[in-house]
């Protein structure tokens, strides 16, 4: 989640790539630094902290160079310090990295094997090494990078300058974002079109598997295979005075693509990373009631009960508790039977939300802990919980809740993690690969934010359907009603979610050809740690589900895992989301769904940021 920027022009470079960080702090604060290319050197400085403290160490530096690189970081692969920020330089190599290389402790070994000193606790230094080698033995960085990519797994995006080339910039993406500022007689890199708003409207967007030889005055992008490839320049219609929207049309699309970075201040402090393990600060004063609690319910309302649905599904599977999930305009109504043996868990993301605040007292009432999972700290919510444990979305300013809702689920993916470990129900092996697999999901998510091409094209296919349908099974049942409530909320059309398997008990009466069917078909990685036994069993089922909705003439739009041929064939448009496990299957799913929501809004004319009859936060019965 960290961010990039990249400059090669005319212009003080330091300024220029100071500014760009700050455009892009949001992306990770853990450190920062700077390298910019001098005619004999290249000059580096880095510091731990924000980039306040990149900035006092370089009052009064002055440069004569115009090519340069920045970085903010978010720390994946080693501690959050100066050694292991970026960039990162050996030899005549300089390079800032996005993403997480998976393979990097082979890679490492092998370059130790070679005699290389590795300085640092990064995946990003080696990257560089395995360039320094190339460029070692004569090779351009257009060369080098062809060398270097397919010894890489994971995701990624980068930037490289080398000494040897003192008019070049090669930018590299891979599942993670990079983008190309097009200015005059200068040229940009960076993570977000925020960083270089403020210099240019101009922009390429880099797609998965394409590189780009940045020089000041001309721009060349190839595919992986070292083949040219035609590109657009964008104009980007907003101004820098709109950028609290952060050169967004619109909030919520913004806070789409915030989810990764939102996602990842979320599992801030949650994982002792020594151990592998999950530990929430917030639940340790409370292990012997977490020990032995009998049931729980969780109350929420809107998005939010959509995301304690999923949460049910993850504490009855991963901690072997019963879970009830109610509305909170109904818990208090229908008298729950509540003991000291029962928690309740309340989600808000205001922590303001009425319904949801008589349900916490009905639960006091009944002498039963409560657990908050709110983004708003000092709220009513937070205040009056026994425990609270903050989703650090950060600000949601559009009505239709997106990232909120993510991190919601994040939150649940711990808890019931934690759950699992202290009683008992899983080992500390399950725990420990449960935990490695939810530290991938922020860049999983950048991956798969990579589909909003795809999903607006989508879009202009269903500007007229008088009904959409949205289907799953399992835990990806919910996520279901929640696509079909985002579409309602922002588009006014008329949308229902349905577990797949009862369409046929009564509802499959509606499907005819003005209907849309959004079938939510993944699959599932498994290992002999945490086998997967139900995934396959459920796609045959969404399958015949399918055929049912497909016979009647109904258009479908399914959404699977990696390339699904099958799923591809039996479908009028395919969606695939990186391949990841069944607990977050559904994180994956809600992103082309509220981006499927978000563009047949824009399409029909909505105001997508403020629905009609909607407010953001509910504080009435």
């Amino acid at each position: 989640m960290c961010g990039i920027i990249g400059y090669n022009g005319s212009s003080d470079p330091k300024e220029i790539l100071i500014d760009g960080l700050k455009r892009l702090e949001y992306r990770g604060y853990d450190s920062a630094g700077i390298a910019i290319l001098e005619k004999e050197h290249v000059d580096v400085y880095r510091s731990k902290g924000r980039i306040e403290k990149l900035e006092d160490k370089l009052v009064g530096k002055h440069f004569t160079g115009s090519l340069g690189i920045g970085h903010t970081r978010w720390a994946t692969h080693g501690a959050p310090n100066e050694i292991n920020a970026h960039p990162h330089r050996v030899g005549s190599v300089t390079l800032v990295h996005n993403g997480i290389i998976e393979n990097y402790l082979d890679l490492k070994e092998a370059l130790k094997a070679q005699k290389r000193k590795i300085a640092s606790e990064t995946d990003t230094e080696i990257v560089a090494h395995l360039f320094d080698i190339e460029i070692q033995k004569g090779s351009s960085l257009q060369n080098a990078v062809r060398a270097v990519i397919p010894q890489l797994k994971g995701s990624y995006a980068f930037v490289v300058m080398s000494d040897q080339e003192p008019d070049v910039l090669l930018g590299v993406r891979h599942g993670a974002p990079l983008l190309v500022g097009i200015g005059e007689k200068e040229n940009f890199l960076a993570s977000d079109v925020q960083a270089i708003l403020h210099r240019t409207n101009k922009v390429i967007y880099l797609n998965d598997d394409e590189y780009v030889i940045c020089r000041k005055k001309s721009v060349e992008v190839f595919n992986f295979n070292g083949q040219p490839v035609q590109f657009e320049i964008k104009t980007i219609q907003w101004t820098p005075d709109q950028m609290e929207k952060g050169g967004y049309r619109h909030f919520m699309l913004k806070e789409i693509y915030e989810q990764g970075q939102a996602v990842a201040n979320t599992l801030e402090n949650k994982i002792d990373l020594a151990k592998g393990l999950v530990s929430i600060p917030e639940l340790q004063k409370h292990l012997d009631l977490l020990k032995r609690v009998k049931s729980i319910s969780i109350v929420a309302c809107g998005t939010a009960r959509h995301a304690a649905l999923v949460g049910k599904y993850y504490i009855e599977k991963f901690a072997r508790v019963a879970v009830d999930v109610d509305f909170g305009s109904e818990f208090r109504y229908r008298d729950p039977i509540l003991d000291k043996e029962s928690l309740t868990i309340l989600i808000s993301q205001s922590g303001e939300t009425a319904d949801t605040l008589a349900a916490q007292k009905e639960a006091k009432l009944k002498g039963v802990k409560t657990l908050a999972i709110c983004n708003v700290r000092e709220s009513t919510l937070a205040r009056e919980s026994d425990m609270v444990i903050y989703t650090q979305a950060g600000p949601e300013i559009g009505v239709a809740s997106t990232k909120a809702f993510t991190t919601q689920l994040v939150v649940l993916y711990l808890v019931a993690l934690e759950l699992g470990l202290m009683r008992g129900a899983l080992t500390e092996a399950q725990a420990r690969e449960y935990t490695s697999d939810v530290l991938k999901l922020p860049f999983l998510i950048e991956n798969t934010l990579s589909l909003e091409q795809k999903v607006e094209q989508i879009s202009s296919h269903l500007q007229k359907k008088d009904f959409f349908f949205y289907l799953g099974r399992d835990v990806n049942y919910p996520i279901a009603l929640e696509g079909s409530l985002k579409l309602k909320e922002i588009s006014y059309a008329h949308a229902e979610g349905y577990p797949a398997g009862e369409i046929k008990h009564g509802p499959i009466a509606l499907i005819d050809k003005k209907v849309a069917t959004i079938v939510l078909t993944p699959s599932a990685t498994s290992s002999e740690t945490n086998p997967d036994t139900t995934s396959g069993i459920l796609y045959e089922k969404m399958m015949s589900n399918l055929q049912e909705v497909k016979s009647r003439g109904g258009m479908i739009i399914s959404i699977g895992s990696g390339e699904d041929k099958k799923l591809t064939n039996e479908s009028n448009f395919y969606l695939g989301i990186p391949k990841t496990t069944w607990a977050l299957n559904p994180i994956l799913l809600t992103i082309p769904l509220q981006l499927l929501a978000y563009h047949v809004a824009v399409g029909r004319g909505t105001d997508v940021d403020k629905p009609r009859n909607l407010a953001k936060s509910v504080t009435v019965e």
